[in-house]
């Protein structure tokens, strides 16, 4: 994969009514890099990510992959960026493999017909997720959390080289969070660029290059993640201490080394 910019916003701005949800918001990002959207409840993550994703109307300038985002058609969109919100209406009694395949309908011919490389597609996606376990259970009939993996393999299946993620550790539990926010570093250094909303500190200071920090619409930090993930910004938007060497956590074991 070519590396390069693939976003680049510059007075981005949504309103709603006379509501202002993002203000006038400029960034640049590139390939294999793995992007920490941070803010408090309210500042405008989700939707800064329902944006990009093609989902809100917005004022302002929007290139994705250095093309202008009003251009590109549905399919091409899909193509470039799969998106999973935090909160998904989708309950259908299908298996679950079924729902990782909808990833792959912006590859299929003029007909809807299934393209020779969607069944690699598909398992590897669930491969990533550890949801192949899953493949033939009802979507309806899983826990909100295997929910929000398959969701994720769907977005995976895509092979879009820009992930949109809404708070993808909410409800797992600890070795599949681990696991996910790994997976997020693998694809960032093969290509992508991950822009992934979260809520705990530590999991964006451990996991992302970059960070964009928001509170009410507005874009108040944007850099590095040791940069934006520090005293100032943070005592600035969430009106708290970083205390240094006071945070609890958890970290993968090593793999274990394979006899020579």
């Amino acid at each position: 994969m070519a590396d390069g910019t693939l976003i680049e916003a510059q007075g981005l701005t949504v309103r709603r009514r006379s509501h202002v949800l993002l203000d006038e918001i400029s960034f640049s990002l590139e390939a294999r890099q793995v992007v920490a959207l941070l803010g408090p409840n309210g500042a405008g993550k989700s939707t800064l990510l329902k944006t990009l994703a093609g989902l809100l109307p917005f004022s302002g300038e929007l290139r994705l992959d250095g093309r202008e985002a009003s251009r590109l058609d549905r399919a091409e969109r899909a193509r470039l960026l799969a998106y999973v919100p935090q909160h998904s209406a989708l309950d259908a009694a299908l298996p679950a493999r079924d729902v990782v395949a909808h990833g792959r309908f912006a590859h299929r011919d003029a007909w809807g017909r299934p393209g020779r490389g969607d069944d690699a597609a598909i398992d590897h996606a669930m491969e990533l997720t550890d949801t192949r376990r899953l493949a033939d259970r009802s979507f309806c009939r899983l826990s909100y959390g295997e929910r929000r993996l398959v969701l994720l393999a769907r977005a995976l299946a895509t092979e879009a080289r820009v992930l949109l993620l809404d708070e993808p550790t909410a409800a797992l539990d600890v070795a599949h969070a681990l696991g996910l926010l790994h997976r997020l570093r693998d694809l960032a250094s093969r290509g992508s660029l991950v822009i992934v909303a979260l809520h705990q500190l530590n999991e964006a200071a451990q996991t992302s290059d970059r960070a964009l920090l928001l509170a009410g619409g507005q874009l108040v930090a944007a850099g590095s993640a040791a940069e934006v993930i520090s005293a100032e910004p943070v005592r600035r938007v969430y009106g708290v201490e970083i205390v240094p060497a006071a945070q609890f956590g958890y970290r993968r074991p090593a793999e274990k080394a394979t006899a020579p």
